[in-house]
């Protein structure tokens, strides 16, 4: 009898067992999510992350730091008292996953997505050299391995992580073609892969540059711009790896939600804004406003703060905030007026741009890294030019022929590194990376600097590092040099 009854009571469990899993699947799957990732899933926010960050820690850090702004009111960035800056690290880093995800996808398609393969090259390549650029040695080869099991990546050099950056934009060049498959979910460039090549080899041009001072890149430079057919290049303003922003979320201006009193604490450069002065240069008028005390009258001002002064200091200069110029309106932020078109074509999320490409070549022609082809003053009036075109303000008559603008090979280095850190305004770390690169323009610390009257060359490294990967993280300490914000990285020494 009891037998039965188990037996009977086992077959019930059964019976309902099976009834619950009926339709189990069905009724528990959202059939408005995808169960698969596509390409043109994750590329969007790979883009949009990367590209918000590089934005965001331009208004934090990059802006002050090479003079472009200062802070009149919690002033400890602009006086070098960084403490952790782990903006790029935390979000490179995670949304790196995302991008090699992406490559596997596209390389394990049938048949393999070889531009979004491309893609995904060129997105690793710019941002694991901001990462390193940053931060100096750090995790590259055996990064973003965790699901092979390797959760303890070591620190490559940055010599070697800037060949594995230059070999994969060559791969991604030789990838990329109308000839593949269409992409969509290309915030940035609409899927022309065009495009998308011409990024890959302007970005090549770029860290070339950066180790030049390291080892002789001259060859490798040529190959490059002596065959534009095979090596494209960018060749104009439309061709600016540069996010517009939309009206509303989720492609909306990074900081048009801050609060007002954080944005009217960054004002102008005096540093920027004198040297806009001397020359006459309009651009004044897209990076800054005219003083407020000066505004609506026959006779607006633009005034700029001097950097690292201590807060009493800083508030109170020029008789107050009233006559210190804000950043320009282009940069919009909610409180400071609503955002133009024109506005929108300007506030942009830059990755790399026509000015900056022109200007690097110049500066190559000019140490005579290129074998003939466009001399260097033609580089560098090109540069202008486009500077002044992004920024959609008229070049004055004359700007290229006065005095601290007209090219001459005695002090060309100098007027094509000070015109390519004006056209860098807002333009994340890169202008901070090329400065250490060349010195160009002087940077002078503030009277009331925290860090021994030096400006700094690199981030400290995460206490997320030391926590997690301690044995890694001491053997680059070691090699490079203390982890200090004074420490240079292997391209700067």
């Amino acid at each position: 009898m009891r037998k039965t009854l188990y037996t009977l009571f086992t077959a019930g469990l059964l019976l309902l067992s099976n009834a619950c899993d009926n339709g189990f699947a069905d009724i528990n799957t959202n059939p408005n999510v995808p169960n698969t990732v596509t390409p043109n899933l994750l590329l969007p926010n790979i883009i949009r992350s990367t590209v918000n960050e590089n934005m965001s820690v331009a208004w934090g850090i990059g802006n002050l730091v090479v003079q472009h702004t200062a802070k009149i009111q919690f002033v400890n960035e602009d006086r070098y008292l960084w403490g952790e800056q782990n903006g790029i690290w935390n979000t490179m880093y995670n949304t790196m996953r995302d991008v090699d995800n992406l490559h596997r996808i596209a390389s394990e398609s049938e048949p393999v997505q070889k531009n979004y393969q491309g893609i995904a090259l060129v997105l690793k390549s710019w941002m694991f050299s901001l990462i390193t650029d940053a931060y100096g040695d750090v995790p590259y080869s055996e990064a973003t391995k965790a699901r092979e099991g390797n959760f303890f990546p070591k620190f490559d050099t940055q010599e070697e992580i800037y060949a594995g950056i230059l070999r994969d934009l060559a791969e991604a060049n030789n990838l990329l073609s109308t000839a593949n498959e269409p992409v969509t979910g290309d915030i940035l460039y609409g899927g022309n892969v065009t495009r998308w090549k011409k990024l890959a080899n302007s970005l090549r041009v770029r860290y070339l540059m950066r180790i030049s001072n390291r080892r002789n890149v001259a060859a490798d430079l040529q190959a490059i711009v002596g065959n534009p057919t095979q090596n494209p290049i960018f060749e104009n303003n439309t061709d600016n790896a540069a996010l517009r922003y939309e009206p509303t979320v989720p492609n909306q201006f990074p900081l048009y939600t801050s609060r007002v009193g954080s944005v009217d604490e960054i004002r102008l450069s005096k540093t920027l804004a004198d040297r806009l002065i001397a020359l006459n240069d309009p651009r004044i008028r897209v990076f800054a406003r005219p003083t407020v005390a000066t505004a609506n009258t026959a006779n607006p001002q633009w005034v700029g703060v001097p950097n690292a002064l201590d807060d009493n200091a800083a508030l109170q200069f020029n008789g107050g905030a009233q006559n210190i110029s804000r950043i320009g309106p282009a940069f919009y932020i909610d409180g400071f007026g609503t955002p133009t078109e024109a506005d929108r074509d300007i506030a942009r999320g830059i990755v790399m741009t026509y000015a900056e490409l022109q200007f690097t070549l110049a500066e190559a022609a000019q140490k005579n890294l290129l074998a003939g082809g466009t001399t260097a003053q033609t580089h560098y009036e090109n540069g202008i030019r486009a500077s002044f075109d992004f920024y959609r303000t008229a070049m004055p008559a004359g700007y290229l022929t006065q005095p601290g603008v007209a090219f001459a090979a005695d002090q060309a280095l100098q007027l094509i590194g000070t015109q390519k850190w004006i056209a860098m305004f807002f333009s994340g770390l890169e202008a901070w990376f090329d400065w250490r690169r060349t010195g160009i323009p002087t940077i002078t610390p503030g009277p009331s600097n925290l860090n021994s009257n030096r400006v700094p060359v690199r981030f400290l490294y995460p206490s997320s590092a030391f926590n997690l990967n301690r044995t890694a993280l001491d053997v680059a300490i070691t090699r490079q040099g203390p982890n200090d914000i004074n420490t240079p990285v292997w391209w700067d020494k």
